[in-house]
């Protein structure tokens, strides 16, 4: 993987930042605002407003029909007509939409014979189209620009539809493809191709880890996410309107809050970027000279300094009891054992001298699903007693500055108990930057509230 800096930008564009002409048109000016960013991954077309439907799904709806055995001739109507749009109001060719239909087409009737990769040849046009219609408006309005496929670029991908990995010869690949940025380069996100030639795309957050590759293989200066929020906020801003914009992150902090479904992005999606240690920044595409927020390999901080709080619910816990639990060697290996059989994974595991709870994701277990596993802990394991309690919220306390500080704790759980909060554990992380608390998932959004008044009301964090 290339790591050296070089000063080229990445910048990768949403599905909102392109929903409409409009959109689009803010993205030029964005890139033509700074000649760095010479490399531009985009989304397919989002949604326009909070009742549109995004490019992507109405791609799904195409494919759905397709495979049922109908023509799908409305389905690709509604498709046919977001782009008609676009291209109308960017003034561009009529042959691009022409070219847009008949790639549609192609795709259409192509192999059905496997669902997963018929699904992903149609998800994927999308992003295809969008980048050459991108690569056209900027070229029209005057910042020359060219449309390069994953295929041509060498960006290949495990055969896994859906869930598709970069292979590691992809970079060497990207780095000679490239290499010449006298053009823009206009990059679709979310697929890439098999050694084969099949299209496979990304899962979650596919575009993210798109230009988090190309970051990576060009050693890009910076990789810039433009979303539609200014900032990643320390507390999430629908539970405590106007908190404090956070302007510096470490991975390590993002990768702790964004656990607890904390971010602008799946944080799995830049593990690339972070890995080849490439800043990332998030700016909103509607209001690019908002500070934004910068997330680095390390950074300055102060003592006692938290710099977000992110929660999330829908977990459950298995708790189990045995006397002298402690004194029993390899307990705890054939407890995991136990979840990994039942094809779970865990989140923590607290636990005393004669008592351990795993804690779960709820979406997992189903109800016979508990009751199988309950069974096994009391007959496999002895166990004096073993029960699921649900209703479970998480909330991470995070920040570089947490470490070797006394008296963290103590403020937090004061906060939550003056809140009318009960604990149901807490434990905080190897690494010290993060405090991780349980508690009812009712009070959760009452306990974010009380901790972020406690750590950044105060003036103290």
């Amino acid at each position: 993987m290339k790591t050296k800096t070089v000063t080229v930008k990445v910048a990768k564009f949403g599905g909102t930042s392109l929903a409409d002409a409009n959109q689009i048109l803010k993205v030029l000016e964005i890139v033509k605002a700074d000649p760095a960013r010479r490399i531009v991954v985009v989304s397919a077309p989002g949604k326009r407003s909070s009742q549109d439907t995004k490019v992507t799904d109405l791609l799904i709806a195409l494919a759905e029909a397709r495979l049922a055995g109908r023509s799908a001739e409305a389905e690709l109507a509604a498709v046919v007509a977001r782009f008609a749009e676009i291209r109308k109001a960017l003034d561009l060719p009529k042959a691009a939409l022409t070219a847009i239909e008949r790639d549609l087409r192609g795709r259409m009737e192509s192999d059905r014979s496997h669902r997963g990769r018929f699904l992903d040849l149609l998800k994927a046009a999308g992003e295809d189209n969008s980048a050459r219609i991108v690569a056209a408006a900027f070229t029209k309005q005057g910042l020359p620009a060219r449309y390069l496929n994953p295929k041509d670029a060498g960006l290949l991908l495990t055969d896994d539809p859906g869930n598709a990995t970069v292979l590691p010869e992809s970079y060497p690949n990207l780095a000679k493809s490239l290499a010449d940025t006298r053009k823009v380069i206009v990059f679709p996100g979310f697929f890439g191709t098999t050694t084969a030639g099949g299209v496979v795309t990304f899962p979650r957050g596919g575009s993210d880890i798109t230009g988090a590759i190309l970051a990576a293989a060009v050693g890009a200066s910076e990789y810039e996410n433009f979303t539609d929020v200014d900032s990643v906020f320390a507390v999430d801003p629908r539970i405590v309107p106007g908190a404090r914009a956070i302007a510096l992150l470490t991975y390590r902090e993002m990768r702790e809050l964004a656990y607890a479904g904390f971010g602008v992005f799946h944080d799995e999606a830049i593990v690339p970027a972070v890995q080849a240690r490439i800043p990332i920044g998030i700016k909103n595409t509607n209001r690019p000279d908002a500070p934004g927020t910068r997330i680095v390999p390390t950074r300055s901080y102060t003592s006692g300094g938290v710099v977000g709080i992110a929660s999330a619910d829908g977990f459950c816990t298995l708790s189990l009891d045995k006397y002298l639990m402690n004194r029993e060697i390899g307990f705890g290996r054939r407890l995991l054992q136990i979840v990994e059989e039942e094809g779970l994974s865990y989140e923590h595991v607290p636990s005393g001298i004669d008592n351990i709870s795993v804690v779960l994701r709820e979406a997992n277990l189903s109800d016979d699903k508990k009751a199988h596993i309950v069974k096994r802990c009391l007959e496999e394991l002895k166990a004096d007693d073993a029960e699921f309690e649900p209703g479970l919220a998480l909330i991470m306390v995070v920040g570089e500055g947490m470490r070797y500080t006394v008296g963290l704790a103590r403020r937090a759980t004061a906060a939550l108990a003056e809140a009318g909060v009960n604990i149901e554990m807490m434990n905080q992380g190897a690494s010290e930057i993060s405090m991780m608390f349980g508690v009812k998932a009712v009070d959760r959004k009452k306990a974010v509230k009380a901790l972020y008044d406690a750590f950044f009301e105060t003036g103290a964090a």
